[in-house]
């Protein structure tokens, strides 16, 4: 009834004000995310609507009072406008009347459909824009807006792309991972009757709510009552008053959980169920499937995973370098008594342990701290970055022989340089840098266990067991060689050809140096040319401290006055002043989409609501999720993606590709990859457009045939939901 109220008093404002009315408190204006688009192309738009200062405009559902804003479109032939989707509005309560609110400002955003018979050609877009404005009193607005777009044979971000995805980032999620379901909790009270409303969530659920959607036949109100979360899902009490006919079968709306850091709101439409919540099963909201998900894999097998993943890790190219160290050491270690080569080897698998072990930590405390951890997450530090860069590279240039390593007084021979030490010191050292360089890899086996390691909330133990497995498997080899010394006999013995054999050994280490290098700029742009002279300024000290001080020791102190100034230059010159290494660049500019290659996948910045909206539009989806410094990504999975039979059979489907870059680790992308199970990338999915279907998820070590294969059960279920719509 007040609903109703509230229209009929909104419907006499705008009859009184008549079409010419004018906004006196809000501006409205057409904007778009691309100025040029290619046909078959989805173009975002938006209705910018800003309003003074106290003044607000109304949600879909504006609650007990108010009216939506509505547009319509005055569009050219081969533009089609989809259904508004609207960002998470504000609740205002006022006494008995709770409203759903926009103030300041908000972009509603229309997805545009260019027809792909549409020719090249400039396009004018208009609408007219109506909206209410409230401030004490009520005021009707309208304007008509209009921009153009250009068809061209290539897509162009506008100026207002930023604005556009700033606001989609704004807009609610389908999450199933949420499992949410709606109870009633007691029989009716006259019209109204209790509803209990629960989901998963991370949060204490302090902040939660539903806002709902609109319905003639009956109102979801305003008030809530927060319940304690309980197995780490969040509880409300709401209210039903049916207004007309049965009570309702099912509710739909927005889950709401403002505890955290920001807003985040899903889109349910949940059952209605007459089972008390502490005896009944969870229900699947009936717009997804699975929502409660499989059960939880058994700890025994994802153990089994993880030692066979970090088996797999030694034959991963991000481990190479470390390969070619310990195949020299082992060459030495020939030539000791079997009990010492036992001996380092066990230090060996204790760096790799170790390494483990701190690692386990640190994702144990970042998750305790309430932020999102996931597997190579130091590769996003570029701190670390900097650092790891420095090091390997001095292990280059101690392999090429520019400078020798000391330990305590003993000069290190041929094979100890190789592998930084030959003694306990360097063993132990290989593992650190073994594990070090290792996550920046995946392995088949490896993404479920570590996924499984990573839940939200799983156990400190189960973590720390897990991370031990796969270093288990990642040590295991040179262990079982150093303990079986007959198996040395088949390396060649030791003699002149090892120093060569070193110096070849250096060029492996100085390319994973330049690796890490590439991944500098990501965080630093065309400054980390300084971390180069950097580095060519740290060889130079390098050269000094070799020939002056180690091999011709005539002036060692006049010798490291020079390599002093020269470190000294370096970093304050270079490092600080130049690079401003203390300060990397916070983000990377938005881009509308990437093409690797002429003729490559034209891949879309991923997102939640890409997918759906993709789905929406009946199309395909493939999605990679990869990130810059992970090198099963651009070399396996990249290779296989971009083959030309897969770009052709993504083409006949009329698929989609999104591309999730995790190289900053955003924490959308890494809620997306813990839904999946998995704690890193690489994760590549193909969803079928009908969305009954769940997504398929492909193995991390992908062949061509393998996305064709899932692209085609993709379109084969897609025929089957279009078979069965005719039925």
């Amino acid at each position: 009834m007040r609903r109703a109220l509230g229209y009929l008093g909104a419907i006499f404002w705008l009859t009184l004000a008549g079409a010419s009315a004018e906004a006196a408190h809000t501006q409205a204006t057409l904007v778009l995310a691309s100025d040029v688009a290619r046909p078959g192309d989805t173009v975002l738009a938006g209705i910018h609507l800003r309003m003074d200062s106290g003044w607000h405009t109304y949600w879909q559902n504006p609650g007990a009072s108010g009216m939506p804003s509505t547009i319509d479109w005055k569009l050219p032939s081969g533009i089609t406008a989809a259904s508004p989707q609207w960002p998470i509005p504000e609740k205002l309560p006022d006494k008995d009347l709770t409203t759903y609110i926009y103030r300041n400002e908000v972009v509603i955003l229309v997805p545009l459909k260019v027809d792909a018979n549409q020719s090249l050609s400039d396009l004018h877009l208009s609408a007219k824009v109506s909206w209410l404005e409230c401030d004490v009193q009520c005021i009707p607005g309208n304007a008509d807006v209009q921009t153009d777009l250009k068809i061209g044979s290539e897509s162009h971000p506008s100026k207002d792309a930023n604005l556009i995805e700033t606001w989609r980032k704004k807009l609610p999620t389908l999450d199933p991972s949420i499992a949410a379901r709606a109870s009633w909790e007691k029989p009716p009270v006259g019209d109204v009757r209790p509803v209990l409303i629960e989901w998963k969530t991370s949060s204490n659920g302090s902040g939660a709510d539903f806002f709902p959607d609109a319905n003639d036949d009956f109102e979801v109100q305003g008030s809530v009552e927060q319940l304690p979360a309980v197995a780490g899902r969040a509880r409300i009490h709401k209210e039903i008053k049916k207004l007309n006919g049965d009570w309702p079968k099912q509710i739909s709306g927005l889950i709401v959980d403002s505890s955290g850091a920001g807003r985040i709101a899903y889109e349910v439409k949940l059952p209605l169920s007459t089972e008390s919540s502490s005896t009944a099963p969870a229900a699947a909201p009936s717009s997804i499937s699975n929502a409660g998900g499989p059960p939880p894999p058994a700890l025994w097998k994802m153990l089994l995973y993880g030692f066979v993943g970090g088996l797999i890790l030694n034959v991963m190219p991000c481990v190479l370098p470390v390969i070619a160290l310990k195949i020299l050491g082992f060459v030495g270690q020939a030539k000791d008594n079997p009990a010492r080569a036992r001996f380092l080897g066990l230090v060996y698998a204790a760096g790799v342990l170790v390494s483990f072990l701190v690692l386990a930590g640190l994702v144990l405390a970042i998750k305790a701290a309430g932020h999102k951890a996931g597997w190579g997450i130091q590769f996003s530090s570029p701190y670390f970055l900097i650092a790891i860069t420095t090091l390997v590279t001095l292990i280059a240039l101690n392999l090429f022989g520019v400078f020798e390593v000391y330990l305590g007084s003993r000069t290190m021979d041929a094979a100890a340089s190789l592998s930084s030490g030959h003694g306990t010191t360097g063993a132990f050292f290989n593992g650190l840098l073994a594990t070090v360089l290792a996550t920046s890899c995946t392995a088949p086996f490896l993404g479920a266990a570590v996924g499984f390691a990573f839940a939200p909330n799983q156990a400190a133990t189960t973590t720390l067991l897990v991370f031990m497995s796969v270093g288990v498997g990642l040590a295991l080899p040179y262990v079982v060689l150093t303990w079986q010394p007959g198996w040395l006999k088949f390396l060649p013995k030791p003699g002149p050809w090892m120093e060569r054999f070193k110096v070849a050994m250096g060029f492996p280490m100085l390319a994973a140096a330049v690796w890490l290098f590439s991944l500098v700029t990501i965080y630093y742009g065309e400054r980390t040319w300084w971390l180069a002279i950097f580095l060519v300024m740290l060889a130079v000290a390098a050269w000094i401290y070799g020939e002056f001080v180690q091999r011709h020791p005539a002036r060692p102190g006049l010798a490291l006055a020079a390599i002093a100034v020269v470190l000294f230059a370096a970093y304050a010159y270079a490092l600080e002043g130049q690079l401003d290494w203390r300060n990397p660049i916070l983000q990377d500019k938005p881009s509308d989409s990437k093409k690797d290659e002429p003729g490559g996948i034209a891949w879309q910045p991923w997102s939640v609501a890409a997918v759906a909206q993709a789905r929406a539009e009946h199309r395909p989806v493939l999605v990679d999720f990869t990130a810059k410094w992970c090198l099963t990504c651009n070399t396996v999975v990249k290779s296989a993606l971009e083959s030309s039979a897969v770009r052709e059979k993504l083409r006949e489907v009329n698929g989609v590709g999104l591309l999730g870059d995790y190289t900053r680790r955003p924490d959308d992308i890494t809620d997306e990859l813990n839904r999946h199970g998995r704690a890193g990338v690489p994760l590549v999915l193909v969803y079928p457009a009908n969305t009954n279907y769940d997504p398929i998820l492909l193995p991390e070590v992908l062949t061509p045939s393998m996305v064709v294969s899932a692209l085609n059960q993709a379109q084969q279920e897609v025929s089957k939901s279009a078979f069965q719509g005719t039925k």
